[in-house]
């Protein structure tokens, strides 16, 4: 059995190198890939059983790239969406794993290739494409879910003092923890209260009932202390204007 594995971000496709060949010692994993024009490429030219390939890269995303794959060769996305699309991913009834992916899921995962071999047809990814085209719910997000090693955390929305940005994931800071959520930040901030949540920074989103108090320097510069978080907050000339009365 062959496959490759698509994804940019090089460390996260090298852990999931060795983690399915730990689990599946008889895969064959003929490439490593870090694009999405390189991952069309290797399907036509490779023909994989298998392809375990990331949604967002440069180039081509991971849907646009699987429309390539030859028939018989079974497509796994590794995402980092936010439940919306995890709901369109399982109404299409094609096979996907959240990042950070777990130990347990992946090797779920790995005993369902074994078992089922035959291909989502074309007509599943296209229809996976239009409902992650559809609007998520607008109404603001209540309730999280978190990631803390292997447990995932239901948190409050309230309870978050701040955000900040992680790449493709997004830290989530309460007054006792850090957490990991599997939502960029900019996707997270669309679904936040804006009364409840400021952007301060291109990177930090601060729940407004944690500001104590906004330090200004004599550049100009602020930094905001908050009630349950001991670290200071930096505040970017961008958005200095919010606490000028401070």
């Amino acid at each position: 059995m062959k496959a490759i594995i698509a994804d940019d971000e090089r460390h996260l496709a090298d852990d999931m190198q060795r983690r399915l060949l730990r689990l599946w010692p008889e895969l064959q994993i003929v490439t490593v890939v870090h694009d999405g024009v390189a991952t069309a490429a290797a399907l036509v030219e490779i023909k994989p059983d298998f392809a375990f390939l990331d949604i967002r890269m440069p180039g081509q995303s991971g849907l646009d790239a699987a429309l390539a794959a030859p028939t018989g060769c079974r497509v796994v996305f590794v995402t980092a969406y936010d439940d919306h699309a995890v709901q369109a991913f399982e109404q299409a009834a094609v096979d996907y794993l959240l990042k950070p992916v777990s130990d347990e899921r992946l090797a779920r995962c790995v005993e369902r290739l074994k078992r089922h071999g035959a291909a989502a047809p074309g007509e599943l990814l296209e229809r996976l494409q239009r409902l992650l085209a559809a609007p998520a719910a607008p109404e603001p997000l209540r309730w999280l879910r978190a990631q803390a090693g292997q447990v995932v955390r239901m948190v409050a929305v309230e309870d978050a003092c701040y955000f900040q940005s992680a790449d493709k994931y997004t830290l989530l800071l309460t007054r006792d923890a850090e957490l990991l959520l599997r939502t960029p930040l900019k996707e997270l901030l669309a679904q936040l209260d804006p009364q409840q949540f400021w952007q301060v920074h291109r990177g930090t989103v601060v729940n407004v009932r944690q500001i104590v108090s906004a330090h200004h320097d004599l550049l100009g510069k602020a930094t905001l202390t908050l009630r349950d978080r001991p670290e200071k907050i930096a505040v970017s000339r961008s958005y200095a204007h919010l606490f000028r009365q401070m």
